[in-house]
């Protein structure tokens, strides 16, 4: 649940703004119980944002300029933290268009190939205990993708998901099957990618400069069809000439469509632990389909 911002003293979205950009405030903006909109006095406009905890805040900081040092797809400056705020650039908003897609689609294949020491490694001063959303994600790493996967993003929220009623057993059996047959099931090996983590279509900002910038990453060491899964889960616009792009740049192995299920599942199981049922069907669907491969 959103936290809403304290109505007076000094941990106001103004202040926050002002000690961390060094900038007088002139006008605040609320534009939900945790996000704001700062002017400054020299015409700029900043994004003031308190996260649901001060770790989940150092997450993001982090996560944003690890994408950031690969240089696309730009994503906004962080101004600076202070325990659970943060400070960003806004991102002024246009509209979706096929040459912006097309632009995204390379420039994502650019930050995936920029690379991660390991499946699971957190960004450089990241937390090992991060957040995707509001759910925890633990960055451990691993060597063995298959293995790793099943491990540490499929299997602690299939748990969950059964202690919290979203799923039975007999269904958590389903998706057990597949993390015993991701060997077989994940395709060539491919080497750890810089993933943004949480790429669904909210994440992603078509912007008026007509490029593509994303926000609120998950950031952390995967395999590059994880974040393409994810951005063909929640209806990205354009996504036929994002993948379009992407494939000029890096082509993705054989068999990547059918294995959209697979990578789905790690993003499905997340909602079913904090949205319910609803979810956790599209998780026992997007698992049935793997099995068939």
């Amino acid at each position: 649940m959103p936290l809403s911002f304290p109505a007076s003293g000094d941990e106001t979205p103004a202040a926050v703004a002002a000690r961390l950009t060094g900038r007088a405030v002139t006008g605040v903006r609320p534009l939900s119980g945790s996000l704001a909109e700062a002017a400054l006095d020299d015409g700029r406009t900043v994004v003031v944002k308190r996260a649901e905890e001060a770790e989940a805040a150092r997450a993001e900081a982090a996560g944003l300029r690890w994408l950031a040092e690969a240089g696309t797809p730009p994503v906004p400056r962080v101004h600076g933290r202070e325990g659970a705020w943060l400070v960003l650039d806004r991102v002024t908003e246009g509209r979706p268009d096929r040459d912006a897609a097309l632009r995204f689609g390379r420039e994502l294949a650019g930050l995936h190939a920029a690379g991660a020491p390991a499946f699971g490694a957190p960004p450089p001063g990241g937390p090992v205990e991060a957040f995707i959303g509001l759910a925890p994600m633990r960055n451990v790493t691993g060597d063995d993708w298959p293995a790793w996967y099943a491990e540490h993003r499929v299997l602690p929220y299939l748990r969950r998901a059964v202690d919290a009623g979203a799923m039975d057993a007999g269904e958590a059996a389903v998706v057990e099957r597949v993390c015993a047959r991701l060997p077989e099931l994940a395709g060539p090996a491919e080497p750890p990618a810089r993933l943004h983590g949480d790429l669904w279509s909210g994440n992603v900002l078509w912007g008026a400069d007509g490029r593509v910038h994303v926000i609120d990453p998950a950031a952390h060491g995967g395999h590059r069809e994880t974040d393409l899964a994810m951005l063909a889960l929640f209806g990205c616009p354009l996504l036929d000439a994002v993948l379009e792009g992407y494939q000029e740049v890096a082509p993705l192995a054989e068999g990547w469509r059918e294995r959209v299920g697979v990578h789905q599942l790690f993003p499905l199981l997340v909602h079913a632990v904090l949205f319910g049922r609803g979810y956790a069907g599209q998780a026992l669907a997007a698992a049935r389909s793997a099995l068939a491969l």
